[in-house]
């Protein structure tokens, strides 16, 4: 049987994080793993010029989490310094394999940077750092195994998966959407008001494009893997 294959663009180190003089494509495996449990097939995928060859050759797209941002707007200099951005080329390669893949009407799923990715590749807008920009946000860089309840949106895709308002999820991030982008809607907030899901407003048979803000993958729960499924 045709396991559906999902293609990830892998993450870019051009700065020798990993290794002196070297530029690593980089991945956490527990995406991978969560594809396969899902009964799909992971493909990497690394930066390459054939963006369409690649959209013609999956059947899915997973945005994994990935670097920050620039910020929109003038922060002070020591959170500026804070920032680990995300190399030009990734980004740019990323917002290629999105768009391509949603010109051809490919599903797919954003995960922390690639919601951020999917907003930003509609014209919505981002915090750079929650902290700085929303002072009345509680904290979303929490320790591996702590959780946050999210309220879910009655009537979106997102509930239909979850099957329930309200759900636990874990926190990587310092920034987020702050305004989703066209034919974008919110999902899910967390108490705070953070938005923490988006999705875009389609009819029932429009495919499946849902960003989530925390990383589904490291999560064991019946929700998770509905959400990969």
């Amino acid at each position: 049987m045709h396991r559906p294959r999902i293609g990830i663009p892998l993450s870019l180190d051009d700065r020798g994080r990993w290794r002196a003089e070297r530029t690593y494509h980089y991945i956490d495996q527990s995406y991978a793993d969560a594809i396969d449990r899902a009964g799909g097939a992971a493909l990497h995928l690394p930066i390459q010029s054939d963006v369409p060859g690649l959209v013609d050759a999956i059947d899915g797209l997973l945005l994994p989490g990935g670097d920050d941002f620039p910020s929109e707007t003038p922060l002070a200099p020591e959170i500026e310094a804070q920032l680990d951005l995300v190399p030009a080329a990734q980004l740019a390669f990323d917002r290629m394999l999105f768009e391509a893949a949603c010109a051809k009407g490919l599903p797919v799923l954003g995960i922390c940077y690639g919601m951020q990715l999917m907003a930003i590749a509609a014209g919505g807008q981002l915090d750079a750092h929650l902290p700085s920009q929303r002072p009345d946000a509680g904290p979303h860089k929490l320790a591996p195994d702590a959780r946050h309840p999210i309220s879910i949106v009655p009537g979106s895709r997102l509930a239909a998966i979850a099957g329930a308002d309200s759900m636990p999820v874990n926190s990587l991030h310092h920034q987020g959407v702050r305004t989703p982008g066209r034919g974008q809607r919110v999902a899910a907030r967390g108490s705070d008001g953070v938005i923490e899901a988006i999705e875009w407003i389609a009819d029932d048979g429009a495919p499946f494009r849902l960003g989530v803000q925390w990383h589904p993958e490291k999560q064991r729960d019946a929700f998770s893997e509905r959400l990969f499924a």
